[in-house]
């Protein structure tokens, strides 16, 4: 029965078709411009009978912090829309997201995309994102979300969560010590040196994930030097600037081996981050330059640890705690099923509580309206205090001039090989100024 009230449809639009030529007319949309329907269109385009049963794909492009989420969404979007089901692809943002979506964007990408908001800068201006301009949905967010996921004037995103990112710190450490929290980099010298005086290491590392050598490289960049030329990475394709001869970049890059030489040396090239997470929450060190995402690991490990977070000082003793867009949900452009994936949309942003489950659970900041998380966060106060002084600066500042896969994670390369004596920081430096095409976004 449905196969043959198909057929019936199928025919009608034909005819339909064939009378509006006859009378001189064009049909209202061909598929090169679908993506705009005409005003009798959009009220069913995308719609589908609210017992269909329908399947929408979705990469997943995951952080440490999200692995599980998807069982959360799939059970509250099977209350409310038991026809819709999710086909998940869940991969690592950091290594295996931007080559998935090279791939997709050859055969047609998922329904659904969820990536950073960095994201929407690189596919949004290939035209493969709807446009989100106007869904009651996206009034939810934050408005000071908003800006990252706006390209042209267009909405392409929906920012979920936040990280805030610096350097984390065992606050009862510090308070044993008499150590003062680092506020510029003489201070933090001095910090380094108490600890070592005291057998402690100064910096819990893993640089076995190449992911967190680009990820800390950036916090580095953003505040010595996106903070102070916002277009660094434009003048850097138009020549205006380069790598080698930045002393702002060199010292970003300079700062890894301060890292490096105040780590566990032997090891952070094969220590995984659960470990080394554990190792700051024992004593066995001090301070460790994450983001948000290492919280559920301190917690998971003891949930009384005592934590803080300062922003890793820049040159000029002004740097700023870093605030970055994490979870970012896109739509395809070209998905058969509009309708459903913004009710896929509706329910994320709308169903408060499973917000909150998501929220306490991946132990990071809300980006909607009316919604705040109840975990234990002992950095929090920090946090507030830095943003109640501005000292808070947002990390697509940096990641929307230089693009993730391709470039930044492809300067880590460098900078591991580098560290471990395998190149000069030169090398290291030139190798990213030879990568100059592949650095925008």
């Amino acid at each position: 029965m449905k196969t043959f009230k198909r057929f019936l449809s199928v025919m009608l639009v034909m005819v339909m078709l064939v009378s509006l030529v006859a009378c001189g007319g064009t049909p209202a949309a061909t598929p090169s411009d679908s993506s705009k329907p005409s005003s009798s269109q959009s009220s069913n385009e995308g719609k589908e009978a609210a017992d269909e049963k329908i399947t929408l794909s979705v990469l997943a492009g995951q952080s440490t912090t999200d692995a599980g989420i998807e069982d959360m969404i799939d059970k509250a979007l099977a209350k409310k829309y038991p026809n819709i089901t999710l086909n998940w692809e869940c991969v690592d943002w950091g290594k295996d997201f931007q080559p998935k979506m090279q791939q997709y964007l050859q055969s047609g990408v998922p329904d659904i995309m969820i990536g950073k908001a960095q994201d929407i800068a690189t596919y949004g201006s290939m035209g493969v994102l709807a446009d989100l301009t106007g869904k009651e949905y996206i009034s939810r967010m934050l408005d000071a979300a908003v800006p990252g996921v706006t390209l042209d004037g267009k909405v392409y995103g929906i920012v979920y969560n936040a990280l805030y990112q610096g350097v984390y710190y065992n606050r009862k450490l510090f308070e044993e010590n008499n150590v003062k929290v680092p506020t510029n980099l003489n201070e933090l010298q001095a910090a380094i040196d108490k600890f070592n005086s005291l057998g402690i290491t100064p910096f819990a590392s893993h640089m076995v994930d190449t992911w967190s050598i680009g990820n800390v490289t950036m916090q580095f960049a953003i505040n010595d030097v996106f903070a102070k030329n916002p277009t660094w990475g434009d003048d850097f394709r138009a020549g205006k600037v380069n790598f080698i001869d930045s002393p702002e970049y060199r010292k970003a890059y300079e700062y890894n081996k301060l890292i490096y030489d105040n780590t566990w040396t032997n090891e952070t090239f094969s220590l995984q981050q659960t470990d080394c997470d554990a190792r700051l929450v024992q004593g066995k060190a001090a301070m460790k330059v994450s983001g948000s995402w290492s919280i559920q690991n301190f917690l998971d490990i003891d949930e009384n640890f005592d934590f803080g977070i300062f922003p890793f000082p820049n040159q000029t003793g002004d740097a700023k705690l870093i605030f970055e867009p994490n979870m970012c949900y896109m739509k395809s452009a070209t998905t058969e099923h509009s309708d459903a994936v913004d009710k896929v949309f509706d329910v994320i942003t709308g169903d408060k509580e499973l917000a909150l489950e998501i929220y306490n659970f991946t132990k990071t900041a809300s980006m909607l309206k009316d919604v705040s998380p109840t975990f234990t966060n002992p950095s929090q106060k920090d946090i507030d205090e830095y943003a109640a002084q501005g000292k808070i600066i947002d990390a697509n500042l940096g990641n929307n001039q230089l693009q993730w896969g391709g470039f930044q994670e492809e300067n880590a390369k460098d900078i591991a090989a580098w560290l471990q004596g395998q190149a000069t920081l030169e090398d290291a430096l030139k190798a990213s100024d030879a990568r100059r095409e592949n650095s925008k976004p």
